[in-house]
């Protein structure tokens, strides 16, 4: 199986490749494509895993749809075949990992809700007792489900580097205190909807970050949404507070670059091919057990 790790559309403008995902502008709106690269500890590795731009893509475009009652998105079509003529061309390289979506003014924030205890929060939680200077009980642990859902803004890095926690009042001098509060309303019921929906799957959704922008039409949910590489999703029957809880994401990446100690400093290394397996099929077991059905690969 062969990994696209970056796209080639020709004349159509590229606005810039992130660690997964290749902007383009098209007319008015934009051409999202979500390619197989992989990022660990900050880094996109040398290597790829085949199909997971398509898997992403397609976990976003369902959630879209389940959460479209609560909040509006950006999507405009991911039927490659409704793409305007100049993208035509290229339909091979964006068929299943693509979106057209609307442009927006972003906000200059990540959106966090966290149920359970874990990452950084449970890095801060130990040393203060709180998360992003909310206060917390005592006593909890990591993999903690915490009383009730909390809204635990970040900073939006730009240059590929970390995101870093902030307190409420400090994103509302970034957003201004009217839209900082609708966009916490909105992270906690998206959260609380696509927590219950992972539950009935038998998975927890034990954090989740989301991007918002701004149309004329108002505010509206974009960029990808409650994917792995976004969430973390825990399997309900295994889940044992007291350490850190196996998650449908790229631990299998996490465990091997840390096995062979690499400085995490560029140029990043490649993986083995039992480990890029590996990860794919957590990828896909993360698909299927979410929606149901399985991804058009």
């Amino acid at each position: 199986m062969n990994s696209l790790l970056k796209t080639q559309l020709g004349a159509i403008p590229l606005l810039g490749r992130g660690k997964v995902r290749d902007l383009y502008a098209v007319g008015d709106a934009l051409l999202l494509v979500a390619t197989d690269r992989i990022s660990a500890f900050d880094h996109v590795l040398a290597s790829g895993i085949p199909d997971k731009g398509k898997i992403l893509n397609q976990i976003s475009l369902f959630w879209f749809d389940l959460l479209r009652e609560i909040v509006p998105n950006h999507l405009i079509t991911a039927n490659v075949a409704e793409y305007p003529a100049q993208l035509q061309p290229y339909a091979d390289q964006l068929q299943g990992r693509s979106m057209l979506v609307k442009r927006a003014q972003m906000f200059p924030v990540e959106c966090v809700a966290r149920g359970y205890l874990a990452g950084s929060g449970w890095k801060e939680y130990q040393a203060s007792g709180t998360v992003c200077g909310i206060p917390l009980p005592a006593g909890l642990q990591d993999g903690s489900r915490l009383p009730e859902p909390i809204f635990t803004p970040a900073t939006k890095s730009q240059d590929g580097s970390h995101d870093e926690n902030i307190a409420f009042a400090v994103m509302e001098q970034a957003v201004g205190a009217e839209d900082a509060a609708e966009l916490r309303r909105l992270t906690l019921a998206i959260y609380q909807r696509a927590a219950a929906h992972a539950e009935s799957r038998g998975l927890i959704l034990a954090d989740t970050k989301f991007e918002f922008g701004r149309t004329p039409e108002g505010i509206i949910l974009a960029d990808e949404v409650l994917s792995p590489d976004s969430s973390r999703f825990w399997d309900a029957a295994a889940w044992n507070p007291g350490g850190a809880q196996p998650s449908f994401d790229k631990q299998f990446v996490r465990d091997y670059l840390e096995s062979i100690r690499w400085n995490k400093q560029a140029p990043a290394p490649g993986l083995p091919d039992e480990v890029v397996e590996r990860t794919r099929a957590k990828y896909l077991e993360a698909f299927c057990r979410l929606t149901g059905h399985d991804p058009v690969l």
